[in-house]
Order: C-alpha cells, then sequence, then structure tokens
C-alpha cells in the first residue's frame, strides 16, 4: 500500500507544486525530467499540467512512481471569456486515457494552431516571418503549437534585428508581440471557461482557475469571476502562485473560504532557464492555509 504524499511545510515552502510544464507543450524539460527536477528540490506532490495535452502524463506517473513521488494526472486548457482572451483551467485528477478528453483536447490544440498561424502570418506582415520549421515539426507529431514556439521561431529568423530591439529573448518578445495588444497578437475562438470545466468533470477532474492575477488586475474582478465559475461547477483556485503578492493571495483564500473552494498553489515550472519560472516551490503561502481536499492524498510508491 502507497503513502500518501506529504502536503506539509518544509524550510519555510509547500511540499507540493501543482503547476508545471515539459517538451509536450512549452516547457524545456521532458517529462521525466520535470519529474526528476521537482523531486530533486524537494517537491513531494507533483502534477504535469501541459498546454491543452496529457501526451506526458504517462512518463511523469513512470519517473514519478520510481523517485517516490505523488503525480496528479492533470491538463492545463487555454479558454476564452467575456472578459479577457486567455484564462487558463487546469483539469486535475483527470482520466488521462480517456477518448472524449483526448478528442476534445485534439479540437481545441486545432483552434490554437490556427491560431500561431494568424499570428505568423501577421509577423510577417511585420518584416518578421517566423521560421516555420519547428513549428511544422511538432505539428506534425501532434504535439500543441503554441506563443512561446512562434517566438522561438521568429527569433531565430530575425535574431540581427531582434538582438538591436533588445527583443532576442523569448518572453521579451512574446510580451512585446503576441500578447493581447501586440501587434500580432490574435485570440483564441474556443472554448469557454465553462466548456473547459465541463470537458475536466466527464473525464473524472477537479477544474481550478489558474494565476487568476494574470486575468484580471483588480481583485473585485477577479473575485466576482470567481464566483461566476464557482456558479458554473468550478471546484478550485489556484490562490498560490508564484507572481501573486501576499494582499492577492489573501483575497484569493478569502473568497475560496466563502465560495467551498478548493486552493492550490504553484511555481508554474517551466525549465531550469526560463526567465521567470525556474524554481519549484518558488511560492508562498502568506500565512494562508492551501486546501487540497483529495489531491493532498494522492498515493506515491
Amino acid at each position: 500500500m502507497g503513502h500518501h504524499a506529504a502536503v506539509r511545510i518544509d524550510n519555510g515552502a509547500p511540499t507540493f507544486d501543482l503547476q508545471s510544464h515539459s517538451t509536450c507543450s512549452d516547457g524545456a524539460l521532458d517529462p521525466a525530467a520535470v519529474v526528476a527536477a521537482a523531486a530533486g528540490a524537494g517537491v513531494r506532490l507533483l502534477a504535469l499540467t501541459d498546454h491543452d495535452t496529457v501526451a506526458g502524463v504517462s512518463a511523469a506517473q513512470a519517473a514519478a512512481a520510481e523517485l517516490g513521488i505523488g503525480l496528479i494526472p492533470a491538463v492545463e486548457v487555454s479558454t476564452v471569456d467575456v472578459l479577457g482572451e486567455d484564462f487558463h483551467v487546469l483539469g486535475y485528477g483527470i482520466d488521462h486515457t480517456d477518448a472524449a478528453l483526448a478528442g476534445q483536447l485534439e479540437a481545441w490544440r486545432g483552434d490554437r494552431a490556427a491560431r500561431i498561424d494568424r499570428m505568423a502570418d501577421m509577423l510577417a506582415g511585420l518584416g518578421l516571418p517566423p521560421d516555420r520549421t519547428e513549428i511544422e515539426r511538432r505539428r506534425s507529431a501532434g504535439l500543441p503549437v503554441g506563443r512561446p514556439h512562434l517566438a522561438t521561431a521568429a527569433i531565430a529568423a530575425n535574431r540581427e534585428r531582434l538582438e538591436a530591439d533588445g527583443l532576442a529573448e523569448c518572453s521579451a518578445f512574446l510580451e512585446a508581440y503576441l500578447c493581447r495588444d501586440g501587434p500580432a497578437y490574435s485570440r483564441r475562438t474556443t472554448p469557454t471557461v465553462v466548456e473547459a470545466i465541463e470537458a475536466i468533470h466527464a473525464a473524472g477532474g477537479v477544474a481550478v482557475w489558474a494565476h487568476p492575477f494574470w486575468d484580471l488586475a483588480r481583485d473585485e474582478d477577479v473575485c466576482s469571476a470567481l464566483e461566476r465559475f464557482s456558479a458554473a461547477g468550478l471546484d478550485g483556485v489556484e490562490a498560490f502562485y508564484t507572481a501573486h503578492t501576499a494582499a492577492q493571495t489573501r483575497v484569493l483564500s478569502e473568497c475560496a473560504a466563502r465560495l467551498g473552494l478548493l486552493t492550490t498553489g504553484s511555481a508554474d515550472f517551466h525549465g531550469p532557464d526560463h526567465r521567470s519560472f525556474s524554481r519549484f516551490r518558488a511560492f508562498e503561502l502568506h500565512g494562508c492555509e492551501p486546501r487540497l481536499g483529495a489531491l493532498g492524498s494522492v498515493a506515491r510508491a
């Protein structure tokens, strides 16, 4: 019988980290290497949450079993909402072998790929045509293609100009050209937050709104949206996040408690050399108590 993954606090930091990314989406390490990095950093309960794909979950599970840490099968779904164009919903505890979920994720990746094509064409119109070789390789392999891949492709083909502009780094280019109000930005069309929640539930999972203060700036707007999503079946919110302030964390924790929602947390690991998301457990609880519910009881080998 397996031991349960600990979610205690160790040396001032939580021992869970419930958002991370591999080469199956926009991370730098393969799934097994993500798990190894997490274990090395003292993570006892991990979720691999690649964007719109569960392709890395089985490999992550095998690595987690070998290393003796808990691994929650998960996915991060990019959605649209009336208040914003790229809200993210985390699906935890899903059946990653579910055929219906696989079909929906494939369709949503198709919409994402069409969006990338639109933005690539817009970059070309701005005199920054991307090298589409890697984008097409990923697409042929059935892997998601996102804005970081497009940014990398544009930098590869236009490095001299972008170095002169100080934009030859992926995050800097993405922020300058591919984020909302950027000159090559195009929004997604599907799914909505509600559709993502329903798909996650149908696959046996729980739905959690990721890093809300990425999407909305004002406390009252975040709480109002959380109330609306809760009424639509949302199960929790990522209250603890590497970029959240103490005040934002408390607002989310209090609002979630009032609504009876789970509160999860992550450092959003993308790779050891990422400008912003390079260290596991790099988030604070700010005196608030996480509420992981059944997610905190995942058995480890």
